[in-house]
């Protein structure tokens, strides 16, 4: 096998092609690789005894290329993650240096009471295909952020977060509303709520997800942790992928969408899709909001008045109309909520 370089290669690319190369020759011809979310800062990835071939280095980036009886190692370090590829002469002997290359190397991070693990999804060039990896991140109880919402959004979201799997009917859950009112905050402290008996990831570039099939495919198919637990797919500010226009101004995106939440790419998979969105109920496309498809759908607005002053203890600087949640944080800090003026109906429309 002949390998070509240019000025546009990097020492990473020739730690690449030589792993590679014993695999196309068929000199190593089974290969298993691996990767780990949080690894020790100590941890080599290398088996016991190896003998490195080839180092690169940055500053928040290594591989290195590493060899031993009958079996070839490439082990990738970057910020708290790491990937481990092992070609060999057998499998057995693919998966045992694998094996005793990730031993003890896995850092397992200690979660806060008030945090919780969420996977995060998105199409990676380096690593040629869908990724998944996990973050911690803070999440506050739903008794500590009723209040944020105004009595009939927190009153729907009551019934959200005490949904187990026995009380799943539709498959989406679909918030609405203006920016900067509490949606994403919500399904935070949803993935808190749910974290028993549901997985929650967050797609990060939806737009890609569901205009490649491919993409589509290996997020439905999901990673299998063997306990058939439920999946929460977040989706956030999908205001092209389901308005009433969308059909025509996305292609298939929303029929996958469709399909993956009651369709047969759906069946047989414990799979829910939280959307947020911007968009008016009005607006939206009338196949998302039908009857039975949605496990939940709210409109999350606003606090009146009254609740807006409850919520500061104060009303100075609250509208007549009430704030947005984002609008009350900035009164809090001693800002202002930067509103636009709004014009008044008989002002008439204007270019």
């Amino acid at each position: 096998m002949r390998v070509y370089l240019d000025d546009g290669d990097s020492p990473y690319d020739v730690v690449d092609a030589l792993l590679l190369g014993r695999f196309a020759s068929g000199a190593q011809p089974f290969a298993h690789s691996a990767s780990l979310d949080n690894v020790k800062p100590e941890a080599t990835l290398l088996p016991p005894g190896a003998e490195v071939l080839r180092s690169a280095r940055e500053k928040e980036r290594s591989a290195v290329l590493a060899q031993g009886p009958g079996w070839t190692v490439e082990a990738s370090r970057w910020r708290e993650g790491g990937e481990v590829t092992v070609t060999a002469v057998t499998d057995e002997l693919a998966k045992e240096v694998l094996a005793r290359a990730l031993e003890g190397a896995a850092k397992e991070p200690d979660p806060e009471p008030e945090s919780v693990t969420m996977g995060f999804w998105y199409l990676s060039v380096a690593r040629r295909g869908p990724y998944r990896t996990t973050r911690t991140i803070s999440a506050a109880t739903w008794p500590e952020i009723r209040t944020n919402y105004s009595a009939g959004v927190a009153d729907s979201l009551d019934q959200l977060m005490k949904v187990t799997p026995e009380d799943i009917t539709g498959r989406l859950v679909l918030l609405h509303g203006p920016p900067g009112t509490g949606k994403t905050s919500a399904l935070r402290t949803l993935a808190r709520s749910w974290r028993d008996w549901c997985q929650v990831d967050c797609v990060l570039d939806p737009e890609r997800l569901f205009n490649d099939p491919g993409y589509l495919m290996d997020i439905a198919i999901g990673e299998e942790d063997g306990n058939h637990r439920w999946r929460l797919l977040l989706l956030e500010d999908c205001d092209e992928l389901i308005r009433g226009e969308a059909k025509h101004a996305t292609g298939q995106a929303l029929s996958r969408l469709l399909n993956l939440t009651d369709g047969l790419l759906g069946q047989g998979r414990n799979v829910l899709v939280g959307i947020t969105t911007n968009e008016d109920l009005e607006r939206l496309h009338p196949a998302v909001v039908r009857p039975g498809r949605c496990l939940s759908r709210i409109e999350v607005g606003r606090l009146s008045r009254a609740e807006a002053v409850a919520w500061l203890g104060h009303d100075q600087g609250i509208a007549k109309d009430g704030c947005t949640l984002a609008e009350l944080y900035a009164l809090r800090r001693g800002g202002s909520p930067l509103l636009p003026v709004q014009a008044n109906a008989s002002d008439g429309m204007y270019l």
